[in-house]
Protein backbone atom coordinates (compact mmCIF):
# COMPACT_ATOMS: atom_id res chain seq x y z
CA UNK A 1 0.00 0.00 0.00
CA UNK A 2 1.20 3.76 -0.92
CA UNK A 3 2.55 4.68 2.56
CA UNK A 4 1.47 8.44 1.50
CA UNK A 5 -2.38 7.18 0.64
CA UNK A 6 -3.37 10.75 2.45
CA UNK A 7 -1.56 13.21 0.71
CA UNK A 8 -3.33 16.85 0.10
CA UNK A 9 -5.87 15.44 2.78
CA UNK A 10 -7.06 17.65 5.71
CA UNK A 11 -8.18 15.84 8.85
CA UNK A 12 -9.58 17.28 12.24
CA UNK A 13 -8.95 14.80 15.07
CA UNK A 14 -10.85 15.44 18.46
CA UNK A 15 -9.37 14.05 21.51
CA UNK A 16 -6.15 14.04 19.80
CA UNK A 17 -3.90 14.69 23.12
CA UNK A 18 -3.70 11.12 24.26
CA UNK A 19 -4.80 7.56 23.66
CA UNK A 20 -6.21 6.47 20.44
CA UNK A 21 -6.75 10.26 19.43
CA UNK A 22 -3.54 10.57 19.81
CA UNK A 23 -2.39 7.16 17.58
CA UNK A 24 -4.94 8.37 15.20
CA UNK A 25 -3.60 11.73 14.40
CA UNK A 26 0.01 10.47 14.55
CA UNK A 27 -0.90 7.16 11.90
CA UNK A 28 -3.65 10.14 9.47
CA UNK A 29 0.19 12.49 9.18
CA UNK A 30 1.98 9.50 8.75
CA UNK A 31 -0.38 8.49 5.69
CA UNK A 32 0.19 12.06 4.62
CA UNK A 33 -2.69 14.41 5.30
CA UNK A 34 -2.51 17.31 7.26
CA UNK A 35 -3.65 17.37 10.94
CA UNK A 36 -5.74 19.36 13.05
CA UNK A 37 -5.44 18.60 16.43
CA UNK A 38 -7.85 19.37 18.90
CA UNK A 39 -7.71 18.92 22.62
CA UNK A 40 -9.98 19.84 25.81
CA UNK A 41 -7.42 20.63 29.04
CA UNK A 42 -4.31 18.59 27.95
CA UNK A 43 -2.87 21.57 26.25
CA UNK A 44 0.96 20.47 26.48
CA UNK A 45 0.47 17.08 24.99
CA UNK A 46 -1.42 18.35 22.18
CA UNK A 47 2.10 20.28 21.73
CA UNK A 48 3.75 17.04 21.78
CA UNK A 49 1.81 15.34 19.29
CA UNK A 50 2.14 18.48 17.14
CA UNK A 51 5.93 18.48 17.28
CA UNK A 52 6.04 14.76 16.70
CA UNK A 53 3.62 14.82 13.33
CA UNK A 54 4.10 18.34 12.46
CA UNK A 55 0.76 19.43 12.50
CA UNK A 56 0.86 23.06 12.62
CA UNK A 57 -2.59 23.81 13.87
CA UNK A 58 -3.82 23.01 17.89
CA UNK A 59 -7.83 23.80 18.37
CA UNK A 60 -9.14 23.85 21.81
CA UNK A 61 -12.58 23.00 22.64
CA UNK A 62 -14.44 21.39 25.68
CA UNK A 63 -17.11 19.50 23.51
CA UNK A 64 -19.16 19.08 25.98
CA UNK A 65 -20.24 22.59 26.28
CA UNK A 66 -22.68 24.28 23.27
CA UNK A 67 -20.90 27.73 23.70
CA UNK A 68 -17.35 26.08 23.17
CA UNK A 69 -18.74 24.15 19.93
CA UNK A 70 -20.23 27.10 18.57
CA UNK A 71 -16.79 28.43 18.90
CA UNK A 72 -14.86 26.06 17.39
CA UNK A 73 -17.31 25.97 14.65
CA UNK A 74 -17.47 29.81 14.08
CA UNK A 75 -13.43 29.51 13.48
CA UNK A 76 -13.04 27.15 11.04
CA UNK A 77 -16.29 28.16 9.12
CA UNK A 78 -15.10 31.68 9.75
CA UNK A 79 -11.41 30.92 8.08
CA UNK A 80 -12.44 28.89 5.12
CA UNK A 81 -11.41 25.14 6.71
CA UNK A 82 -12.00 22.64 4.56
CA UNK A 83 -12.04 19.16 5.41
CA UNK A 84 -11.77 15.97 4.10
CA UNK A 85 -11.49 14.15 7.48
CA UNK A 86 -13.49 14.56 10.45
CA UNK A 87 -12.65 11.45 13.17
CA UNK A 88 -15.07 12.00 16.03
CA UNK A 89 -12.64 10.40 18.99
CA UNK A 90 -13.40 12.67 22.11
CA UNK A 91 -15.24 10.64 25.04
CA UNK A 92 -15.51 10.02 28.65
CA UNK A 93 -16.22 7.39 30.33
CA UNK A 94 -16.22 6.04 34.33
CA UNK A 95 -18.71 4.37 36.16
CA UNK A 96 -22.57 4.70 36.76
CA UNK A 97 -23.72 2.20 38.69
CA UNK A 98 -27.44 1.72 38.93
CA UNK A 99 -28.49 2.81 42.01
CA UNK A 100 -25.46 5.40 42.71
CA UNK A 101 -25.02 7.42 40.17
CA UNK A 102 -25.24 10.98 40.20
CA UNK A 103 -27.18 13.39 37.26
CA UNK A 104 -23.43 14.92 36.55
CA UNK A 105 -22.02 12.28 35.74
CA UNK A 106 -24.62 11.02 33.24
CA UNK A 107 -24.92 14.05 31.71
CA UNK A 108 -21.62 14.48 31.67
CA UNK A 109 -20.94 11.48 29.39
CA UNK A 110 -24.20 12.04 27.31
CA UNK A 111 -22.86 15.86 26.72
CA UNK A 112 -19.31 14.97 25.27
CA UNK A 113 -20.38 11.79 24.01
CA UNK A 114 -23.28 12.21 22.54
CA UNK A 115 -24.58 15.39 22.24
CA UNK A 116 -20.65 17.02 21.37
CA UNK A 117 -20.35 14.79 18.65
CA UNK A 118 -23.23 15.75 17.09
CA UNK A 119 -23.44 19.48 17.41
CA UNK A 120 -19.55 19.55 16.14
CA UNK A 121 -20.25 16.90 13.07
CA UNK A 122 -23.48 19.07 12.33
CA UNK A 123 -21.64 22.66 12.59
CA UNK A 124 -18.97 21.46 10.41
CA UNK A 125 -20.68 20.01 7.93
CA UNK A 126 -20.28 23.28 5.24
CA UNK A 127 -16.11 22.92 5.86
CA UNK A 128 -16.50 18.90 4.58
CA UNK A 129 -15.78 18.58 1.31
CA UNK A 130 -17.85 16.26 -0.96
CA UNK A 131 -16.83 12.52 -0.74
CA UNK A 132 -15.03 13.26 2.75
CA UNK A 133 -14.79 10.29 5.57
CA UNK A 134 -16.49 10.72 8.76
CA UNK A 135 -15.30 7.88 11.28
CA UNK A 136 -16.36 8.11 15.26
CA UNK A 137 -15.88 6.38 17.73
CA UNK A 138 -17.76 3.96 19.21
CA UNK A 139 -16.71 0.85 21.23
CA UNK A 140 -18.43 -2.66 21.66
CA UNK A 141 -19.73 -1.48 25.01
CA UNK A 142 -22.54 -0.61 22.71
CA UNK A 143 -23.51 -4.13 21.64
CA UNK A 144 -22.62 -6.04 25.00
CA UNK A 145 -24.02 -6.06 28.44
CA UNK A 146 -21.99 -5.67 31.01
CA UNK A 147 -21.71 -6.11 35.26
CA UNK A 148 -19.41 -3.29 35.75
CA UNK A 149 -21.78 -0.28 36.01
CA UNK A 150 -21.13 0.74 32.67
CA UNK A 151 -24.52 1.54 31.13
CA UNK A 152 -24.22 4.86 30.10
CA UNK A 153 -21.21 4.83 28.72
CA UNK A 154 -22.54 1.80 27.08
CA UNK A 155 -25.77 3.52 25.86
CA UNK A 156 -23.75 6.87 24.60
CA UNK A 157 -21.74 4.15 22.56
CA UNK A 158 -24.98 2.50 20.85
CA UNK A 159 -26.28 5.96 19.98
CA UNK A 160 -22.53 6.88 18.35
CA UNK A 161 -23.68 3.30 15.83
CA UNK A 162 -26.81 5.27 15.39
CA UNK A 163 -25.84 8.22 14.44
CA UNK A 164 -23.26 6.37 12.59
CA UNK A 165 -25.80 4.55 10.32
CA UNK A 166 -28.25 7.57 10.26
CA UNK A 167 -25.52 9.78 8.32
CA UNK A 168 -24.38 7.16 6.48
CA UNK A 169 -27.78 7.71 4.75
CA UNK A 170 -28.08 11.55 5.49
CA UNK A 171 -24.90 12.20 3.83
CA UNK A 172 -24.88 10.04 0.89
CA UNK A 173 -26.26 12.51 -2.04
CA UNK A 174 -22.65 14.56 -1.17
CA UNK A 175 -20.44 10.80 -1.32
CA UNK A 176 -19.48 11.53 2.51
CA UNK A 177 -18.97 8.50 3.78
CA UNK A 178 -19.63 7.71 7.45
CA UNK A 179 -18.32 4.61 9.68
CA UNK A 180 -17.44 3.76 13.03
CA UNK A 181 -14.94 1.47 14.68
CA UNK A 182 -15.86 -0.23 17.87
CA UNK A 183 -12.66 -1.03 19.94
CA UNK A 184 -12.70 -4.17 22.69
CA UNK A 185 -10.66 -3.71 25.42
CA UNK A 186 -7.40 -1.73 24.71
CA UNK A 187 -4.81 -0.54 26.71
CA UNK A 188 -4.98 3.56 27.03
CA UNK A 189 -4.65 6.49 29.36
CA UNK A 190 -7.89 6.35 29.58
CA UNK A 191 -7.80 2.68 30.84
CA UNK A 192 -5.27 3.07 32.80
CA UNK A 193 -6.98 2.79 36.25
CA UNK A 194 -9.84 0.05 34.61
CA UNK A 195 -6.66 -2.54 34.36
CA UNK A 196 -4.73 -1.49 37.16
CA UNK A 197 -7.06 -4.23 39.08
CA UNK A 198 -5.29 -7.40 38.17
CA UNK A 199 -8.07 -9.41 38.00
CA UNK A 200 -10.00 -7.29 35.98
CA UNK A 201 -7.14 -7.06 33.38
CA UNK A 202 -6.74 -10.97 33.44
CA UNK A 203 -10.49 -11.61 32.89
CA UNK A 204 -10.28 -9.60 30.06
CA UNK A 205 -6.99 -11.17 28.50
CA UNK A 206 -8.32 -14.55 28.88
CA UNK A 207 -12.13 -13.46 27.15
CA UNK A 208 -9.67 -12.96 24.27
CA UNK A 209 -9.29 -15.19 21.63
CA UNK A 210 -6.04 -14.05 20.70
CA UNK A 211 -5.06 -13.88 23.99
CA UNK A 212 -4.18 -10.52 25.11
CA UNK A 213 -5.53 -6.79 25.02
CA UNK A 214 -5.69 -4.34 22.07
CA UNK A 215 -3.35 -0.98 21.68
CA UNK A 216 -4.30 2.41 20.45
CA UNK A 217 -2.41 1.65 17.29
CA UNK A 218 -4.08 -1.19 16.44
CA UNK A 219 -7.27 1.10 16.40
CA UNK A 220 -5.60 3.88 14.84
CA UNK A 221 -4.92 1.74 11.47
CA UNK A 222 -8.69 0.68 11.11
CA UNK A 223 -9.35 4.59 11.34
CA UNK A 224 -6.54 4.90 8.46
CA UNK A 225 -8.30 2.07 6.71
CA UNK A 226 -11.86 3.55 6.53
CA UNK A 227 -10.42 6.74 5.57
CA UNK A 228 -8.45 5.66 2.71
CA UNK A 229 -9.73 4.92 -0.97
CA UNK A 230 -9.65 0.71 -0.43
CA UNK A 231 -13.09 1.93 2.11
CA UNK A 232 -14.92 3.80 -0.87
CA UNK A 233 -17.16 1.31 -1.17
CA UNK A 234 -17.85 1.24 2.82
CA UNK A 235 -20.41 3.45 4.75
CA UNK A 236 -22.65 2.72 7.76
CA UNK A 237 -20.88 0.28 9.56
CA UNK A 238 -19.19 0.17 12.80
CA UNK A 239 -15.82 -2.20 12.55
CA UNK A 240 -15.38 -4.58 15.67
CA UNK A 241 -11.95 -4.00 16.64
CA UNK A 242 -11.76 -6.26 19.43
CA UNK A 243 -9.06 -8.94 18.03
CA UNK A 244 -12.46 -11.38 18.01
CA UNK A 245 -13.69 -10.43 21.57
CA UNK A 246 -17.23 -10.23 20.37
CA UNK A 247 -18.22 -12.32 17.27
Amino acid sequence: MDMRILDGKTALVTGASRGIGRAVAVVLAGAGAEVILHYHRQRDAAEVVARDIGAARIVQGDLGSMESIEKMVREFVGDGTKLDILINNAGVWGPTPMGGTKLADLEAMLNVNVKGMFWLTQGLLPCLRDGARIVNMSSIAGRLGTAGGRSVYGATKAAVDAFTRNWALELAPRGILVNAVAPGYVETDMTTEFFADEQRRQRAVERSPLGRLGNAEEVADTVLFLCSDGARWITGQSLNVSGGFWI
